[in-house]
């Protein structure tokens, strides 16, 4: 059993850092917001290695992934709309489908 404590535990200002960005600060709130404490600060532990040095040097990789992580802004969707083929195809279906039930029909009495 290991008796020594080895854990590392890193706590970060997010809210009040001036390193970040507000755009980055936006996402970062509100993709890792259940993780930052009342205070505004995000704790990050790691406990993985054996000697403490290893494991803030593990703290400080996983946040750098973290603001990596956030850093660029999501691309925007542009709508698009159906291409010339795909309207041909609809209309044509309808026109099959349309032809069907007519044929289903009465003929037309002639009096």
């Amino acid at each position: 059993m290991n008796k020594v404590n080895t854990k590392a535990t890193m706590r970060w200002a997010v809210v009040g850092s001036p390193s970040l960005p507000e755009a980055v600060r936006g996402r970062f709130l509100s993709k890792y917001g259940r993780r930052i404490t009342k205070e505004g600060d995000i704790l990050v532990t790691s406990q993985r290695f054996r000697d403490r040095g290893r494991n803030v040097a593990d703290c400080l990789a996983k946040l750098r992934d973290m603001v990596a992580e956030v850093a660029t802004a999501p691309k925007r969707r542009r709508p698009t709309a159906p291409g010339r083929a795909a309207k041909a195809r609809r209309r044509k279906e309808k026109e099959a489908v349309s032809r069907r039930k007519q044929m289903r029909r009465k003929p037309a009495s002639d009096d």
